[in-house]
């Protein structure tokens, strides 16, 4: 009888969800695209440096990364501009990280931006 009432009283109950609160973003600038979940993986990580190797950063995305990003240290540390759309480097800018590769042992060190 108890559980019946529970149950009654539960579904006429309302539920209010706490506000998320968001990470400060660049004026006018959204993560999309094809590497959205990085950046929702980076964003909602709360230790300051986390440390990924390229095989994670490729299971996050479900594709593989461009060769450029496993040959080019440039890839990772120059942010690209394209006005027409986001960039690959969004994915961790937006969610105030840098990124330092190691090419050698195949990582990417994220760092929380000051």
């Amino acid at each position: 009888m108890l559980l019946d009432w529970m149950k009654k009283r539960g579904s006429k109950a309302s539920h209010h969800a706490e506000p998320v609160e968001e990470t400060a973003k660049p004026q006018g600038r959204v993560m999309v695209g094809q590497y959205l979940l990085l950046y929702r993986y980076l964003a909602n990580r709360y230790a300051n440096t986390v440390v990924l190797t390229f095989a994670e950063i490729e299971d996050l995305l479900g594709f593989a990364l461009p060769d450029q990003a496993r040959l080019n240290q440039e890839w990772w540390t120059d942010a690209a501009t394209n006005a027409h759309g986001p960039s690959y480097s969004d994915s961790w800018i937006l969610a105030s990280r840098t990124a330092v590769p190691n090419l050698a042992a195949r990582t990417v060190v994220f760092e929380r931006a000051a």
